[in-house]
């Protein structure tokens, strides 16, 4: 079920399936292939933008987190079915992206406009992204382009919504005090 927030701006109400925090893994084909663990979130502040924060790591073959990956922060933004945002990644790279809104459903597919790159930054010159909201669960694909390769697939990952416990606690008003239910 998706949530509108009685604060949320309302030119991102056809955003709202996107808000919360986001956790789950992926697949990367980097310079090398990897399975990456991923933390994704997206708020509001009543005006009429999204802040995005990502946060990814490498995971080992039994799952646990090895090391850093990659991080990004942005702002999102969307006018009728126009989607744009603005995202700075870790390794010195700032994007512009457009897209849209599919018809009849929360999707949206992106696609860079303008790339700036620090000097020490790697080769990068666009990408596309499609983000989906399917079964209650968050999925994205990403891909990427180089001054010397065309934009190929490097990095997709399938999301649950994190749950906050004190969401919980809200529905727990009448249990009794039994000693039982410590979290009230």
């Amino acid at each position: 079920m998706i949530e509108i927030p009685s604060d949320l701006h309302p030119d991102l109400v056809p955003l709202a399936w996107l808000l919360g925090t986001w956790q789950g893994a992926g697949v990367a084909e980097l310079d090398t292939s990897c399975n990456f663990g991923q933390e994704a979130s997206f708020t509001h502040d009543g005006r009429d933008f999204l802040a995005y924060a990502s946060r990814t790591w490498v995971l080992d073959a039994e799952g646990q987190r090895q090391r850093p990956l990659e991080s990004e922060h942005g702002f999102w933004r969307v006018s009728e079915r126009q989607v744009e945002a603005v995202m700075i990644r870790d390794d010195g790279v700032a994007e512009v992206w457009y897209g849209e809104l599919a018809e009849g459903k929360p999707q949206i597919d992106l696609v860079t406009d303008a790339v700036a790159r620090t000097q020490r930054s790697a080769p990068y010159s666009g990408g596309k992204r499609l983000y989906g909201y399917v079964n209650g669960d968050l999925l994205w694909v990403g891909e990427k382009a180089t001054p010397s390769a065309p934009l190929k697939p490097y990095m997709s990952a399938h999301l649950k919504k994190a749950v906050d416990p004190r969401e919980w606690v809200a529905d727990l008003k009448d249990l009794p005090d039994d000693g039982i239910t410590f979290f009230r």
